[in-house]
């Protein structure tokens, strides 16, 4: 547990690990506090923009979009490794999480238990650092930007005295998420502990870890009623927190828009759902059969390609 750094403590930080910081616009006071409170802050988290180009990932990072306002991350880490800072105080980067996760990486376990709850508030509690990369697996990531996230991980948690292990990626704390991907979590922080030379946890491994792990579940029937109620509900009520799974996979399917993913099995998921099903990975449906409503045969092969299971 500790206190969040200030915008100058932080801007320090960074720069003393070595990085170039490009302050930008008013992140000083760009932040989300209106909506919840920011802090005690327990661990740094890393993702990737699915976006190309700095300027314009820099300025969606700051500003947000119709879906999700921002800022949605505290900085902005670009091919050549160079840190933008976008946000200060509360952001909208990780959303909710496990808090089983929460609970091991405040006390710097050894290792994570799988994210199969979406039930704590991560916005609240974690730096977020976006770096730039389409996240489909063949964007490369330069060895410079590699290292600027190295540093900038390094940079928060030696300000507040913690080791690599409080340093996660967005697939680790939410279900469904896969980002960062290219590169895995557990090779960043081995180059955080070696950097900080923390390669063993530094705090007492207390929480009680799930044990085997289970994978993400989701609820067929509350699936089902979330698709025929909630196209017709006004905002993005999210009813039941397995839609969030449903569509992070049907956004890693190319189905889906990232924009998209906000837990409400709205009638853009439903569309994505029928393009699943009429899909040969789906089961080849036609007709009323593919529908956009899930079913137990195309909901299994989905959780299959995704790594979630299907209960009735």
């Amino acid at each position: 547990m500790a206190t969040p750094l200030t915008a100058d403590r932080l801007l320090k930080a960074l720069r003393d690990e070595g990085l170039t910081v490009i302050e930008h616009r008013s992140w000083r006071t760009n932040n989300r506090n209106h909506k919840g409170p920011w802090g005690p802050v327990h661990g740094v988290m890393i993702h990737h923009t699915v976006t190309s180009g700095t300027a314009n990932s820099v300025e969606l990072c700051y500003n947000g979009h119709s879906a999700l306002p921002g800022p949605l991350c505290h900085g902005v880490i670009d091919k050549a490794g160079v840190v933008h800072l976008v946000g200060n105080g509360r952001t909208n980067h990780a959303g909710l999480g496990d808090g089983d996760v929460l609970r091991a990486v405040a006390a710097e376990a050894a290792s994570l238990p799988v994210d199969n709850e979406a039930n704590t508030d991560g916005n609240r509690h974690f730096y977020g650092f976006e770096c730039v990369n389409l996240g489909d697996g063949k964007d490369p990531w330069p060895a410079a930007q590699l290292l600027a996230i190295e540093r900038a991980a390094a940079a928060v948690c030696r300000a507040h005295g913690w080791s690599q292990r409080s340093v996660i990626g967005h697939l680790e704390w939410q279900p469904g998420k896969v980002d960062p991907r290219g590169f895995t979590m557990n090779s960043m922080r081995a180059r955080v502990g070696d950097r900080l030379g923390t390669n063993t946890p530094s705090k007492p491994t207390t929480p009680t870890l799930p044990n085997p792990p289970k994978a993400p579940v989701v609820d067929l029937s509350k699936l089902i009623a979330a698709a025929r109620s909630n196209p017709k509900a006004k905002g993005t009520p999210v009813t039941y927190a397995g839609v969030r799974i449903v569509e992070a996979a049907l956004v890693d399917a190319g189905l889906l828009a990232k924009s998209l993913l906000d837990g409400h099995f709205g009638t853009a998921t439903v569309t994505a759902y029928s393009r699943w099903q009429k899909s040969k990975a789906g089961g080849s449906y036609k007709g009323a059969a593919a529908d956009g409503i899930p079913g137990k045969d195309s909901l299994t092969r989905l959780g299959k390609r995704a790594g979630f299971t299907v209960t009735s």
